[in-house]
């Protein structure tokens, strides 16, 4: 159990755990990757360079830093985020990591939806979190989307309601072993059918299969996926969130990419520094 359990060591997250840190709590960051910022060439757009950086550079830098002052970091894929009523538990591949408070900076997700019509149907037949709606499909038969690590989560949350799941995989291999219990389609994927809620997906090869449901899980769970996981409230698609990055969910913070907007380092650091002593003086109220 940490004072802090902060998801992802990007700016946002490492500038939350300075301050953090610096306050005297114990913080422990968990992180797949350093995510969009390890991919940048090279940024001299930011305060304080006096010759440009490459991203993977200065992301090293922030996790030096973190460490220096006591930071313990993980490198694991966070696939669930629930909240028991004392702590935040994050459960990744590698084990579950516990906080008195969490804040959320896994930044943005950068999966789109493939197909145009997914859009409109999200919340009619298509969702994104087993945990959330797999219980409105027990015993029938529904679709799960991906392929990954992710997908396999999903896959095990579901497996436990539906009647009978199939895997899209849209005409790739599955990246990890899923239980035989799963049926796996590796047909490429035409369209998705539905109008006012989702029927069924239309294959290349001219084919159809109807399901009463949908479930996306590509790529990696992003902080939105993971705040509906722990009941957070949404509007109108987007996160609530106060001044302070709070979600609806005492303790929980979103913060940086995670939350949209200017997709920044300068600006992930800033929303990262209000989160962190939001996060202190929450748990300065409860001590």
């Amino acid at each position: 159990m940490r004072d802090i359990l902060i998801l992802g060591y990007g700016p946002a997250g490492i500038s939350a755990a300075l301050y953090g840190l610096r306050a005297g709590f114990s913080v422990e960051l968990v992180g797949k990757d350093n995510g969009a910022l390890e991919k940048a060439h090279l940024i001299e757009n930011y305060y304080g360079l006096t010759e440009p950086i490459s991203g993977k550079d200065l992301a090293q830098i922030g996790i030096r830093q973190a460490t220096s002052l006591g930071a313990s970091i993980t490198t694991d894929e966070i696939t669930d985020l629930m909240y028991d009523g004392n702590s935040f538990v994050a459960t990744g591949l590698a084990g579950c990591y516990r906080g008195k408070v969490c804040i959320m900076a896994t930044g943005a997700s950068r999966k789109k939806s493939p197909y145009p019509s997914m859009k409109k149907l999200e919340g009619h037949g298509i969702s994104y979190c087993a945990v959330c709606d797999g219980f409105f499909y027990k015993g029938k038969s529904v679709a799960l989307m991906g392929s990954g690590e992710y997908a396999l989560h999903e896959a095990k949350e579901l497996l436990n309601l539906v009647g009978e799941l199939t895997l899209l995989t849209d005409g790739k291999n599955p990246e990890v072993e899923f239980p035989p219990q799963v049926k796996i389609n590796r047909k490429k994927i035409k369209e998705i059918i539905g109008e006012e809620k989702f029927e069924g997906v239309a294959f290349d090869d001219g084919s159809t299969q109807s399901f009463s449901g949908l479930f996306v899980a590509l790529g990696s769970a992003s902080a939105l996926d993971l705040a509906q996981k722990a009941g957070a409230a949404f509007d109108n698609g987007q996160l609530v969130l106060g001044k302070d990055f709070e979600t609806s969910i005492p303790g929980l913070f979103a913060a940086g990419d995670a939350v949209g907007g200017v997709l920044q380092i300068s600006v992930a650091v800033g929303e990262g520094a209000v989160a962190g002593m939001a996060a202190i003086k929450k748990l300065r109220q409860q001590q």
